[in-house]
């Protein structure tokens, strides 16, 4: 099996490919950049096959996946800089990557009969109530360009592709770029106290983990809607913090907040990302572990890296 995968330069792009070779599937990469430019620490991505591709020029795509051939697409390259998506000389270019890159993708998936999995993100979902968000539902409205432009992406996917995943995750950290772990670790060390938003619930997802259950999926013809993150219940971004300084040993002082009392963001912010992942087990998948788990573990790679 050969299993093309885009955006190798980020958190998650990073890690399907190092689960590929862990596995010995066949795994091309590709990103934008002539060169693989993620993080050089002489992982299994810095070795693989790799060919540069911009995914907003549809003759490229075409091109690029007719001479790969591949069995399966997973397509990890995206927009995500959520804020800066509002602003107003940024929403072509938000649009060409999320929506209009990856229906070319969804293109040249269909007409090499290939597998296309894409990863979506509960931002399709308008984040009002508490009940988790159910893979099929579709009841969609988004709450900011982000969110438009991966639901559009999605409807290009689900419209074009014959044999697709659908895969939404939410509040997302790995080691390759940057996160919110990493943001308050940051913060943490240079100041007495964080204030911390308290009112937004959801779970995170540790690329890592998610990377293992992706080629999990991959490999099979479960096709559909998905969720998927960690496992450990709903918790805010206020607990998230709390439980990021405890296992790293900081003593700062963590403060909850409302969204309204933490200012003005660009973009609006979902307050209910619960994520319902139980199609997972239904469908056979093993779940990703306790979030509390995944940062353990991640906290110790980062300090291993720093090492």
């Amino acid at each position: 099996m050969k299993v093309f995968v885009t955006g190798v330069g980020g958190q998650l792009g990073r890690d399907v490919m190092n689960e590929l070779a862990k596995r010995g599937i066949e795994g091309i990469g590709s990103d934008i950049a002539p060169e693989f430019s993620g993080l050089q620490d002489g992982s299994a991505v810095t070795t693989m096959p790799y060919v540069q591709l911009d995914i907003t020029d549809e003759a490229m795509v075409e091109k690029v996946l007719s001479e790969q051939q591949p069995d399966a697409i997973i397509h990890c390259a995206a927009w995500t800089a959520v804020d800066a998506a509002e602003d107003e000389e940024n929403r072509a270019k938000v649009k060409a990557i999320n929506e209009d890159g990856t229906r070319f993708i969804a293109q040249a998936a269909k007409k090499l009969n290939a597998k296309m999995m894409y990863i979506s993100t509960d931002y399709v979902f308008n984040g009002q109530g508490t009940e988790p968000w159910q893979p099929d539902c579709k009841d969609y409205a988004p709450l900011n360009v982000y969110g438009e432009s991966k639901l559009a992406g999605e409807k290009a996917v689900s419209s074009l592709a014959e044999k697709f995943f659908i895969v939404r995750i939410a509040w997302v950290f790995g080691q390759n770029g940057n996160n919110f772990i990493k943001t308050m670790l940051r913060v943490g060390k240079s100041h007495d106290e964080v204030r911390v938003v308290s009112d937004q619930i959801g779970t995170p997802t540790y690329t890592l983990d998610l990377a293992r259950l992706l080629v999990d999926m991959i490999v099979t013809e479960k096709y559909g809607y998905y969720n998927a993150t960690n496992e450990g219940g709903f918790i805010s971004w206020y607990d998230f913090t709390c439980e990021i300084y405890k296992q790293a040993g900081y003593t700062t002082k963590v403060t909850p907040v409302t969204t309204a009392e933490y200012g003005f963001s660009k973009a609006a912010r979902p307050f209910n990302s619960r994520l319902d992942k139980s199609k997972l087990s239904e469908a056979g998948f093993t779940p990703l572990p306790d979030w509390k788990d995944a940062v353990r573990r991640y906290l110790e790679v980062l300090s291993a890296s720093e090492g």
